[in-house]
């Protein structure tokens, strides 16, 4: 197949991906759409004089051309979407982009692939689900996938990197920049071990309209989606009901009643949008996978629902040490009063969240 017209099929403004490949399918191939008449074009079903009109191929070829000798001196992969590389899971998805840029080193098309998003304002709480659910994903040989932007999204990216567990990055621009600038580090160790993904050439700037566009990809790519913290309206749910409308699985944790950047995780819940997530074994389970053999089993984490702020704060003091602490030594970690820190204890040891030991000292239940 030739590069150029596969590549300047998808700078012809007006013509999407689903028109696209209707063209290709009935023309057979890319090159064939650009040698064909008008004329023939439209006895195409869908596909009308008006439309056909407001395309303009010699300047789809001319960008095209530019576009191919920037991906070679950047290191840059195109990958057309009848292509083996292409994501399997992305390409069953009637919309579908017809090509995607990637960087890195990435295998988009592992057995087990799942996407993280969530609010843009993540809270210790996301971050620490976010801690714990990838350190148990890392030993199922699993591909996670998001969206680089802040909050949960870089929270999973990081995790990620630190656990040693392949990610994908999918943008709303081209990759020759990155936004938001601060997640450039972060980007640039993703490269070794997963890499960043994105439908829009150079020269693409992060407009809004860009990211619901690109949450179809983080959706259609993946089993399923895992919602960590998200509000009402946002970049996440928009991402949950695409993934929804691909019959693909959802899954969210759920979260304080008052808290607002929980909001969203609590309606997809009750609205039978998503299923309840307390720990990675729901996950394995609802996916049907099986944990590889010679692993090691982490314990699972609790989810601590209704938690106070202090409560939480002592929660996350005991969970981060593995042998019981005492209470005097929780009193300075906590920089509470005894009188406060006993009173919270004795509601957390009532919830079940914790446990008191002989000597006055305290472990998670």
């Amino acid at each position: 197949m030739s590069l150029l017209h596969n590549v300047a099929l998808s700078f012809v403004k007006n013509l999407g991906p689903v028109a696209a490949k209707s063209l290709m399918a009935y023309l057979g191939g890319a090159e064939e759409v650009f040698k064909t008449s008008p004329t023939k074009m439209t006895t195409i079903p869908g596909i009308g004089e008006k439309r056909v009109a407001q395309w303009d191929f010699e300047s789809a070829l001319k960008l095209a051309e530019k576009e191919i000798l920037y991906a070679e001196k950047q290191g840059i992969d195109i990958i057309y979407y009848t292509d083996a590389r292409y994501p399997k899971r992305l390409k069953n998805c009637g919309d579908s982009p017809i090509l995607l840029y990637a960087k890195g080193n990435m295998e988009l098309n592992l057995p087990k692939v799942i996407s993280i998003v969530g609010t843009r304002n993540a809270t210790d709480y996301g971050k620490q689900l976010c801690h714990q659910l990838i350190e148990e994903l890392q030993q199922y040989n699993v591909l996670i996938v998001s969206g680089l932007a802040l909050g949960i999204d870089v929270a999973a990216h990081k995790e990620c990197l630190k656990f040693n567990v392949p990610t994908v990055g999918v943008l709303g621009h081209g990759l020759d920049r990155m936004y938001p600038s601060q997640n450039r580090a972060t980007a640039d160790k993703m490269l070794e071990n997963g890499g960043l993904l994105t439908e829009y050439p150079s020269g693409t700037v992060p407009d809004r309209e860009n990211f619901p566009q690109r949450n179809r990809i983080v959706a259609g790519m993946t089993d399923a989606t895992v919602v960590i913290e998200a509000g009402i309206k946002g970049g996440a749910l928009i991402t949950a009901e695409i993934a929804n409308s691909y019959n693909r699985d959802v899954f969210a944790f759920p979260g304080r009643l008052d808290d607002v950047y929980s909001e969203g995780c609590n309606f997809l819940i009750r609205n039978n949008k998503a299923s309840l997530l307390t720990c990675m074994a729901d996950l394995a389970f609802s996916l049907g996978w099986d944990k590889p053999d010679g692993t090691k089993t982490v314990e699972q984490f609790a989810l601590p629902l209704d938690l106070t702020n202090d409560e939480r704060l002592i929660f996350d003091i005991l969970q981060q040490h593995k042998a019981p602490l005492a209470i005097d030594e929780l009193t300075i970690k906590a920089n509470m009063p005894m009188s406060a820190l006993a009173m919270n204890l004795l509601n957390m040891e009532m919830q079940g969240y914790i446990r008191s030991l002989p000597g006055k000292t305290y472990r998670i239940g």
